[in-house]
């Protein structure tokens, strides 16, 4: 099985998990947290397929992060989601302060549905927790034959996490952007990031598995460049992706957020476009223009420390494939979660888990 490509300086072992038993443990913690069944069996479903996909930092570790505020009453697990159109003819989608993953599949499924009546579709995700990985709503999009954009921002006086250039104090959220769009002969060609250096989630997986971080992504609260995750919540920051470029895409994301969506309220407000591409051109034309554009790209050579030029979303299907349905944890992490189980009164299940060298 696959190694994920991590940011993450372990000093530990990993181990190796079963997805099955790591699913129904998941599930079990969400309910016993409060969350309906439904909503508990999709985030845990969610949380381990994005381990699967080696993104750790959205994966089986936010478990720790999503107990945590609701025991902190940051989440409200009684929330339901709500799809509805306002008298201007917006759709505007609510999550009723709880988790955001079912809400932003409810989101995006609102969002196709009405490009498919349309042709395009804008529309607002409000009173919403953190909402996983976008990538993966954008991929299933974009196999359908959609164009999604996704961008979230606001409540930046609660999440003052990224320093604005120039700066050296946090002030903005991560404010994450997703594109998905069809792609060549291999899928969709996705996009998810963070407009800072590196996603939120990897400083709490870093400090889970008693980790350091990547050089140059985070300072602490003297402005000084550090690698410690402790640092960051002692005041730190981190960086913007690409100084002002990131700092740019941060600004105007939050703007749309807070002042555009109106007042956050939990963490970020978001705005989600869904174009239908076929009605540019014909999906079998369109597929193969991109398949030759990025079969160039693949082609490319190398430059010194790579092996080989990849396309945005081809790594995390590549890496779920190859996995086989096995994930591979930080040890420490692990730990934490089972302990986490074992305090709401949850007996973890056999795993399979095998220390991994």
């Amino acid at each position: 099985m696959p190694t994920p490509v991590s940011k993450l300086d372990l000093k530990d072992a990993r181990i190796a998990i079963d997805a099955a038993p790591c699913t129904a443990l998941l599930e079990a913690i969400f309910c016993r947290l409060g969350f309906s069944a439904q909503t508990a069996l999709a985030v845990a479903r969610h949380l381990v397929d994005t381990s699967l996909c080696g993104i750790e930092s959205h994966g089986v570790m936010r478990v720790l992060e999503y107990a945590a505020q609701v025991q902190n009453g940051v989440l409200t697990p009684a929330g339901e989601t709500t799809v509805h159109r306002d008298d201007k003819g917006v759709l505007r989608v609510e999550g009723g302060g709880s988790l955001g993953i079912p809400t932003m599949i409810a989101a995006y499924d609102a969002g196709k549905e009405e490009a498919a009546d349309r042709g395009i579709s804008a529309l607002s995700i409000r009173e919403v927790g953190h909402t996983g990985r976008h990538g993966a709503f954008a991929e299933t999009a974009a196999d359908n034959g959609y164009l999604m954009i996704c961008l979230g921002g606001g409540n930046r006086k609660i999440w003052r996490q990224v320093a604005p250039h120039g700066g050296a104090k946090g002030m903005l959220p991560t404010n994450p952007w997703c594109v998905g769009l069809p792609g060549g002969d291999r899928g969709p060609v996705v996009m998810d990031f963070a407009t800072s250096m590196i996603a939120g989630g990897w400083i709490y997986a870093a400090r889970s598995a008693g980790a350091d971080l990547p050089a140059g992504c985070v300072i602490d609260k003297h402005g000084q460049p550090t690698q410690s995750p402790e640092a960051y919540f002692d005041g730190g920051a981190i960086l913007p992706a690409g100084a002002q470029k990131g700092y740019a895409m941060a600004l105007v994301a939050e703007i749309i957020g807070e002042a555009m969506l109106g007042p956050s309220t939990t963490e970020c407000n978001w705005l989600l476009i869904t174009l239908r591409t076929d009605l540019f051109r014909a999906p079998g034309a369109m597929q193969a223009a991109a398949e030759e554009l990025l079969d160039e790209l693949r082609n490319c050579p190398p430059a010194p420390g790579h092996d080989r030029v990849e396309i945005p979303g081809e790594r995390e299907r590549a890496h779920r494939a190859a996995s086989a349905g096995v994930l591979a944890i930080p040890a420490r992490t692990w730990g934490q979660i089972t302990d986490l189980a074992r305090k709401l009164g949850i007996e973890p299940p056999p795993t399979g888990e095998r220390t991994l060298s």
